[in-house]
């Protein structure tokens, strides 16, 4: 089945393109232009009143469906940035003491990763590192290690963006969190909207954060962290915008919410959220929940995923596929590991083929504007322009 025609601009502005980087930068559907062009029609019939619109019913209908997606109970626990960088900032500045312990693994995101090195420069931070390989004990050494104590923030991909391994035993994570520490994140990045995920189970205890920016595919600006209550209550990196609601704090201290508010920063453009809002609207329109939307991306992978082992895609046959498909879910990209990975990127993107690389992984993504002769083109175009010899 198709759906391309919810991508109808998208797709025109580049007819001859083949975009397998659904995982990097998801493309727009067309119901992202309507919502973009409703933040703009507010944002001049509104002016200086816009923001009150924005919280009185643009951002209670994003956290409406953060807490759907997510199996949250709450939706006053959610709050929006323009990047999840943001959130992991304030979230350490409200641990106390110094230097803090971090747990985490060495394959987590560039927010963090870069962050996490910096700190520990500064002496901010003390960061343990489980290392992802092998991948098929990760989850056991990094519950083990978690076990220990002696932690004071938790940080764990749900996806891990690079080899799309998914860690499964988030509730028994989630079951070392306490208020004093350690406190548990789970990065969601390349979860949201890509693996169906019920947080119910460690509803009372853990941090998540993630964002529009793929799977969710309404683009930049829409990040979002859930905060459980009496976890971290007084950010020392606060905004002004966490001063409205309810406050608690000190006699002729600084208030904060006991919700997902004490976490706000400060202005920033709602256009995202209102792009999320409407997209979010059109999958319910189509009946497209994550399930369905990953079973479309799934069976288009697993066609990919044929052509490579079988030689039909050329080189490819040559690279180790780090998370291939089976039963249970699964990333919405297919990992390949090869020394020439970043050479058969370029190649693919200069014959207007669109992939993605991380270091020695280049990665195939698969989204709902793709159909099987997207497949079948990608197949021959990879079996074409990265044959060597091929004068194309």
């Amino acid at each position: 089945m198709s759906f391309k025609r919810l991508f109808s601009k998208a797709l025109a502005a580049a007819p001859g393109r083949l975009h397998f980087a659904a995982h990097s930068h998801h493309l727009w559907p067309d119901a992202s232009f309507d919502g973009h062009m409703q933040a703009w029609t507010d944002g001049i019939e509104l002016a200086d009143t816009k923001w009150d619109k924005v919280f009185s019913e643009v951002i209670p209908e994003a956290q409406g469906h953060v807490c759907r997606e997510l199996g949250l109970p709450n939706p006053a626990e959610i709050v929006f940035s323009s990047n999840t960088h943001d959130f992991l900032i304030r979230l350490l500045s409200a641990l106390p003491g110094r230097p803090v312990r971090v747990l985490t693994t060495d394959g987590e995101f560039h927010s963090l990763r870069r962050q996490a090195a910096r700190w520990e420069e500064a002496g901010d931070a003390v960061v343990t590192r489980v290392p992802l390989e092998p991948r098929d004990t990760l989850a056991d050494r990094f519950l083990a290690e978690a076990g220990k104590g002696g932690h004071d923030l938790i940080v764990v991909s749900h996806v891990f963006f690079r080899a799309g391994l998914i860690f499964e035993r988030v509730a028994e994570l989630a079951a070392l969190a306490r208020p004093e520490g350690p406190w548990v994140l789970l990065d969601g990045y390349h979860g949201f909207m890509a693996v169906e995920t019920d947080l119910s189970p460690a509803a009372d205890r853990l941090f998540y954060v993630g964002g529009g920016y793929k799977y969710a595919m309404a683009g930049e600006g829409a990040a979002f962290l859930r905060a459980p209550r009496g976890f971290g209550e007084r950010p020392v990196l606060t905004g002004w915008f966490a001063e409205f609601g309810d406050l608690q704090g000190p006699p002729g201290g600084v208030g904060y919410t006991t919700d997902g508010g004490r976490f706000w920063g400060a202005t920033f453009d709602p256009s995202g959220l209102y792009r999320f809002n409407a997209v979010r609207r059109m999958l319910d329109a189509e009946g497209l929940t994550t399930a369905a939307v990953s079973a479309h991306a799934d069976g288009l992978m697993a066609r990919f995923e044929q052509a490579v082992r079988s030689g039909e895609a050329g080189p490819l046959a040559d690279a180790e596929i780090l998370n291939p498909t089976g039963p249970g879910p699964h990333a919405r990209f297919l990992a390949l590991r090869h020394p020439q990975a970043q050479g058969w990127k370029k190649t693919l993107l200069a014959h207007g083929v669109v992939t993605d690389v991380r270091d020695d992984v280049i990665r195939f993504g698969f989204g709902l504007y793709q159909d099987a002769a997207d497949v079948a083109a990608l197949t021959a175009a990879c079996r074409r322009v990265l044959t060597q010899g091929d004068p194309r």
